[in-house]
C-alpha cells in the first residue's frame, strides 16, 4: 500500500528536497506551506515523478487550521503514514531587543507548529497501529547559537523545546508511533545563501566533512527515519552537520 506523508514548510529549501526524496521512494505527499507559487511548484514536480500531490497554504501556528489541513489528507487519502514538521521561523533579535509578541511568534511557529500537527495527525496513526513523526530541531538547541540570522536565544529556545518533546512522545506514542528529531548544522537553503555565502570558508573550515550541507543531505536522513524497516530508532536527537560541533 503506498505511504503518504505530510511535510510542513515543504514548498522550497529543505521541506521541497524531503518531499521530493520520499516522493521518489513512492510516497504521496501533502505539502504544508505559505506561500501558494511554492507549493504549486513542489505539487509539479511531485506530479511529475508520478505520485499524488495536495496543497495546503497554511500557517503551521493555526491550531484549527492543523486539525482541518490532516482531516482532509485523511479524507483524500485514508491515511497518513509519515509526518515531517519542517517549517520554521528564524529570529535575530537577542533578549534586550525582542519584544513579547515577536517572541510568541517564534515559539509559535518552531514549537506550538509541531504540536499543532502531531495533536491532529497522532490519533490517526495510532489507529492504523504505525506512524513516523520527524520533528526539525536545530544545531543551535545544543549550541545556543554563534551569530548567524537564525540562532539568538528565542529561536534555540523553540528548537530545544522540540527536542524534549521529541523524546517525551516517542515514550508516550511508542510502540506504533516513532518520533524522531534532526538537529542539521549549516546548510544552504534558498533563505540561508546569502548569509552562508559571505561566510562560507570560515565556517567549512570549522567542519570535518570540508563543506556546508545541502537540503539533499538532509532529504536522505529524513527518508531513512520515515522510511526503513525494520527500524529501531525512536527518541532520538539525530545530528547532521558534517561533524561542526563537539560536546
Amino acid at each position: 500500500m503506498t505511504k503518504t506523508a505530510i511535510v510542513t514548510g515543504g514548498g522550497r529549501g529543505i521541506g521541497r528536497s524531503c518531499a521530493l526524496e520520499l516522493a521518489a521512494r513512492g510516497v504521496d505527499i501533502a505539502l504544508v506551506d505559505v506561500i501558494p507559487a511554492d507549493l504549486e511548484r513542489t505539487k509539479a514536480e511531485i506530479e511529475a515523478l508520478r505520485r499524488r500531490a495536495l496543497t495546503f497554504e497554511a500557517d503551521v501556528a493555526d491550531h484549527a487550521r492543523a486539525a482541518e489541513t490532516v482531516a482532509a489528507v485523511v479524507a483524500e487519502w485514508g491515511r497518513i503514514d509519515i509526518l515531517f514538521n519542517n517549517a520554521g521561523k528564524s529570529n535575530a533579535k537577542p533578549m534586550l531587543e525582542i519584544t513579547e509578541a515577536e517572541f510568541d511568534r517564534t515559539i509559535a511557529v518552531n514549537l506550538k507548529g509541531a504540536f499543532n500537527y502531531i495533536h491532529a495527525a497522532a490519533p490517526h496513526m495510532k489507529a492504523a497501529g504505525a506512524g513516523r513523526i520527524i520533528n526539525m530541531s536545530s544545531l543551535n538547541a545544543h549550541t545556543g547559537g554563534v551569530t548567524s540570522a537564525v540562532s539568538k536565544f528565542s529561536y534555540a529556545a523553540a528548537k530545544a523545546g522540540l527536542l524534549g518533546m521529541t523524546r517525551a512522545l516517542a515514550k508516550e506514542l511508542g510502540p506504533e508511533i516513532l518520533v524522531n528529531a534532526i538537529c542539521p548544522g549549516v546548510i544552504k537553503t534558498e533563505l540561508g545563501n546569502d548569509l552562508i555565502r559571505a561566510r562560507e570558508a570560515e565556517l567549512v573550515r570549522g567542519i570535518a566533512a570540508g563543506r556546508t550541507g545541502t537540503p539533499a543531505d538532509i532529504a536522505q536522513l529524513v527518508a531513512f527515519l520515515a522510511l526503513s524497516e525494520p527500524c529501531f530508532i525512536t527518541g532520538q536527537d539525530i545530528v547532521i552537520d558534517g561533524f561542526q560541533w563537539m560536546a
